[in-house]
């Protein structure tokens, strides 16, 4: 009687064990997961930080040449800072959702004034045959196009880390340790799907 109860105890704890070990393991996949997206956003952090550095340049080159168009320059630098304020909010927490809606329009709105200030630059052909801006829209595009494959890199990253929260046994671990949903980095309005458009 005495060996089948410590069988059964020792059966029983060896089970305790797998289920320990389970969680342990299953909780440390999604803190990795969870690191892997939020150094992902930080890949995103670098070009946007980029992107607002040029943006000012860019401006300046342009103020000379567009004088009458002091809105439209006014009203880049007031999306551009706009959207490296939300995008400082991201990046002080990756995984806040309203944060990340709120760089979204952000960034729609930057883009759609970038956009404005390009279309009106076509008009200046002196503008147009800067060297200044010529190199300053190079690298504005080649700036872009880093922002598009680290959003890539982000979304595959927060796809991977929503998907293991989400499946079982892992939506009971996540619940328990306060796991929440990362949100992708989507563009919203299909015209914001293009980057701007910087050729001359």
């Amino acid at each position: 009687m005495k060996g089948i109860t410590l069988i059964i105890g020792l059966a029983l704890l060896g089970l305790l064990a797998v289920v320990v070990m389970a969680i342990i393991g299953i909780y440390n996949k999604l803190v990795t997961l969870r690191n892997r997206f939020k150094n992902a956003w930080a890949q995103i952090d670098v070009q946007l930080k980029r992107r607002y550095d040029l943006i000012p340049n860019l401006v300046e080159t342009a103020k000379g040449y567009l004088k009458h168009e002091r809105g439209t320059l006014e009203a880049v630098i007031a999306a551009r800072n706009a959207a490296s304020q939300a995008n400082s909010r991201v990046t002080a927490d990756p995984t806040n959702p309203e944060a990340m809606k709120q760089l979204i329009a952000a960034e729609g709105t930057l883009t759609g004034t970038l956009g404005r200030l390009f279309a009106l630059a076509e008009a200046y052909p002196d503008l147009k045959a800067n060297t200044t801006m010529n190199q300053l829209m190079e690298e504005l595009t080649s700036t872009e196009n880093k922002v598009a494959f680290a959003r890539q890199a982000y979304n595959d990253s927060v796809m991977m880390y929503n998907t293991q929260r989400e499946v079982f046994p892992s939506n009971i671990i996540a619940g328990m340790f306060n796991f929440g949903p990362a949100e992708l980095f989507k563009v919203e309005k299909a015209e914001e799907r293009e980057a701007p458009k910087v050729q001359f």
